[in-house]
């Protein structure tokens, strides 16, 4: 494909819109997902580093002798509830920031890059906590430069996998991403509880450092893979798209396959391109808020329908288990291992998360997501009750812990996953990166709200709570099925520019019957020989952009 009109081969048969794959290319899509390792691990060791005792001694000067003393000594003994506040909830507003800002960095320098870009800053942030000794000077704005990593990455992998994996397993695959978070979770409560006891600073240290490999392991591995061919599309780059789709499908570069699914791709942008016309900067950030509240395919109904999404994903209140779960455990005062407790309900999140890579295909994303609601609404005020009418009994709280552990098994076959494949594939080209970008910045609001008031509402010198507090989350699961029901289209079998016309025609009650009858090269121009109209093409080279 060389000279100033490229010549695609396309086709209206909407059976041919993506190129067959090969085992190789389907495993270059899934180490995609590795990245979820260390955004799992750097949300939950700090779950466990803030209930170590040497931890603790060091921030609060606690003797180590209340732990010998009486129930009331042992339960004095944590750190004060401003400080897990700020400790934790800290990641969480450096994500927000670099989520928002990876929706620029994603279209001016690539997919790619911004993710190798983000492990490299959040290395640098584990540096500045490994070096922590005392006091707060160091962690603080250690974890504040890492959740900058985080959020370049969190935003754009989702994006970048989205955009690259083939539309029958895009969902697994996705989903994969998910299953890395919840091993990450996993590694983390296992390095928490082999430290917990040590009493110097290799307790935290070792665990907090650790993170740098699963940078290093996701920064080295994308370097060797390609670029999404949608991002080369969006610069008017076809040659380098073209090179890339055959890279990824593992098909020759001039193929028909590799061309007919180019021709698609870029006749979808020149559609969206003609719907919501680029300008300058800002323009780019104001069309993602273009269009009416009742168009359910309007850039404004998506970008909400993505970032409360997010919003809901956090108001289960899973992270209050993987984030605040050992301390919450200790100040029940009825389990002698907190932390064989956190490793458990981490190990169920584990186990139950592969599920969801057949289920997300085969049963779909909006079925999931109602239905996960509801399961989660029961588990959480089963929790509630039980521990309000009788939490001092050993058998209730191991009752409480077992209802625990299947809302987590709920969330990670349904809501876990299921967020994050929804948000990659809902947006159109043009507004994919920013889009994506303000929905991974929501989650990380929010997550950065609950961090801040869950250890007020829990903490024995605060609200202290207690079990009451599920009946907050069991409450706002309510609304995430209310709101799953009403406002989450199916997505599954579908090419991404598939589900752009999919939005188009139908309503999030009625898509689950809608299948694909035309394409959008067939509607753009079709010439006699069967390619992609030339002035197609030519525009969409001529109107690449980073914004």
């Amino acid at each position: 494909m060389a000279g100033d009109a490229p010549v695609l081969h396309a086709t209206g048969d909407v059976s041919r819109v993506e190129a067959p794959v090969t085992v190789k290319a389907y495993m270059m899509c899934a180490f995609a997902s590795f990245g979820g390792i260390f955004f799992g691990f750097d949300s939950g060791y700090i779950n466990g580093v803030i209930g170590m005792k040497y931890f603790i001694h060091m921030h609060t000067g606690l003797p180590y002798e209340l732990l010998d003393g009486t129930d009331a000594q042992v339960a004095s003994f944590t750190l004060p509830s401003w400080q897990k506040s700020l400790i934790v909830s800290i990641l969480s507003c450096g994500t927000f920031f670099g989520a928002i800002i990876a929706g620029d960095l994603a279209d001016f320098i690539g997919r790619r890059t911004t993710i190798i870009l983000g492990c490299i800053v959040f290395i640098v942030g584990v540096i500045l906590q490994t070096a922590s000794s005392s006091g707060l000077g160091l962690i603080v704005p250690g974890r504040l430069v890492a959740g900058f990593g985080v959020g370049f990455v969190s935003a754009t992998i989702i994006m970048y996998m989205s955009e690259i994996c083939p539309k029958k397993v895009r969902g697994a695959l996705v989903s994969g991403y998910q299953f890395c978070i919840t091993i990450g979770l996993l590694l983390a409560s296992c390095v928490d509880y082999a430290t917990q006891d040590r009493l110097d600073t290799g307790s935290y240290r070792i665990p907090i450092a650790i993170q740098m490999l699963w940078a290093i392991i996701l920064a080295v591995g994308l370097f060797l893979l390609p670029e999404s061919p949608r991002y080369f599309v969006k610069r008017g780059q076809l040659d380098r798209a073209a090179k890339s789709l055959s890279s990824l499908r593992g098909q020759p570069q001039d193929s028909e396959y590799i061309e007919q699914e180019l021709a698609e791709i870029v006749a979808n942008h020149e559609y969206e391109l003609q719907v919501t016309p680029q300008g300058s900067y800002f323009n780019s950030w104001a069309n993602c808020f273009k269009g009416g509240l009742r168009n359910p395919a309007s850039n404004l109904r998506r970008t909400i329908l993505g970032t409360s999404l997010q919003m809901m994903q956090q108001w289960t209140g899973v992270n209050f288990i993987f984030y605040f779960g050992t301390t919450f455990f200790q100040d029940l005062g009825t389990i002698s291992n907190p932390f064989l407790i956190g490793l458990i309900t981490t190990l169920v999140n584990v186990c139950s998360t592969p599920i969801s890579f057949w289920t997300m295909e085969k049963v779909g994303r909006r079925p999931l997501l109602v239905w996960g609601a509801l399961g989660m609404i029961v588990c959480q005020f089963i929790v509630a009750i039980a521990g309000t009418v009788d939490g001092d009994n050993p058998n209730t709280v191991k009752a409480e812990i077992a209802f625990i552990c299947i809302f987590i098994f709920f969330f990670a076959t349904t809501w876990g996953p299921g967020a994050w494949v929804v948000i990659g594939e809902i947006y159109p080209l043009p507004i994919r990166s920013r889009g994506v970008g303000l929905s991974t910045a929501s989650n990380w609001l929010w997550n950065c709200i609950i961090a801040v008031i869950t250890p007020y509402m829990v903490g024995t010198d605060q609200g202290n709570l207690g079990p009451k507090v599920f009946y907050v989350w069991g409450s706002l699961c309510i609304f995430a099925f209310i709101y799953a029901y009403f406002l989450i289209p199916e997505t599954k079998g579908l090419s991404l520019e598939q589900v752009d016309r999919m939005l188009e025609e139908t309503t999030p009650r009625t898509s689950a019957a809608w299948k694909p009858h035309t394409t959008f090269a067939a509607d753009m121009g079709l010439t006699d020989k069967g390619t992609l109209a030339p002035e197609i093409v030519q525009d969409v080279e001529r109107k690449g952009s980073v914004v």
